[in-house]
């Protein structure tokens, strides 16, 4: 999931209260209304999410930019799910917007198991390969009206050079602090390496939040709230922010990705962990996100 804003401005977010879901689903879901409710620790910045009893999940997008998302999930995800290897979030039931709450909102199935942090995964080649044979399997589905890049998703799936003026800014910053001369040469090779035009599914953000072990294995994956069809290299920034360089290279040849897309995957990557430095070095509070962001920038640089 999430932790901060992908793009521009930060949209203006809705306060939601456990008091607030519990009054929305017993007014619109009388069948839910007797079911408890909870916070779900590290919900993301997206959504907010909440328990709603043990086996369902309620998501309510915290800005009006994030509920572009639910239209979107409701159409799409039940097509997924019945194509792919590994559960995903399926859609139970769309909630209307009221006078306390403006926006759209979801109730799902939970999934449990435990994010995928590098401790916590008990193969790294058996994970990587399961990874890729997953987004192998997303990239199959048909794309055909798929949804195409735009703000729903952060425009994953469109041409990097979107997010160059703050890559830009983050060269610009951090110089001392990562190692700008390498990074600009990575994000100028990313820029150059062409797509080939084909449209293909994609997850959008594969990152640890959004995949779950179960005894040290890939079990789920979720939150496809940046999901659309077009250029599928944005889920290939994981080979370097969660695997290893064995496995990285054995997701690789088991996604078969060419050396284009792999420069692309790559910027997604080094993108995304300067603009975390970008918002978090100055401040001491963020240290060891800044320093997790550097290892990642470190990472990026050090292996193809």
């Amino acid at each position: 999931m999430s932790d901060t804003p992908d793009l521009g401005p930060v949209p203006v977010r809705v306060g939601v209260e456990v008091a607030l879901v519990r009054r929305l689903v017993g007014e619109q879901f009388p069948q839910w209304a007797d079911l408890p409710v909870e916070p779900v620790a590290k919900g993301g910045w997206d959504n907010w999410t909440f328990h709603l009893g043990t086996e369902l999940l309620v998501r309510l997008p915290s800005a009006s930019e994030y509920a572009q998302a639910v239209e979107k999930e409701h159409r799409w995800l039940p097509v997924l799910a019945a194509r792919l290897p590994l559960p995903i979030p399926v859609p139970l039931g769309k909630g209307r917007p009221t006078a306390e709450y403006p926006h759209p909102w979801s109730i799902y199935q939970w999934l449990d198991g435990e994010t995928a942090t590098i401790d916590r995964i008990l193969d790294p080649r058996r994970f990587a390969g399961d990874l890729a044979g997953f987004l192998a399997a997303l990239r199959s589905v048909d794309a055909s009206d798929g949804p195409q890049p735009g703000i729903h998703n952060w425009y994953r799936g469109g041409t990097l050079r979107t997010y160059d003026e703050v890559v830009q800014r983050a060269l610009a910053a951090l110089d001392g602090a990562v190692d700008v001369s390498s990074a600009r040469k990575v994000w100028a090779a990313a820029l150059d390496a062409r797509w080939d035009g084909v449209d293909r599914w994609f997850h959008g953000d594969v990152a640890e939040g959004n995949l779950l072990l179960k005894n040290g294995r890939l079990a789920a994956v979720i939150d496809f709230g940046t999901c659309g069809v077009g250029d599928p290299s944005c889920d290939l920034a994981v080979a370097w922010t969660l695997l290893t360089a064995d496995a990285r290279q054995l997701f690789r040849d088991r996604l078969a990705v060419d050396q284009a897309s792999w420069a692309r995957g790559r910027g997604w990557a080094l993108w995304k962990a300067l603009a975390t430095c970008l918002y978090t070095f100055e401040d001491p509070a963020d240290a060891a996100d800044f320093a997790a962001a550097k290892r990642v920038v470190d990472e990026i640089l050090a292996f193809s």
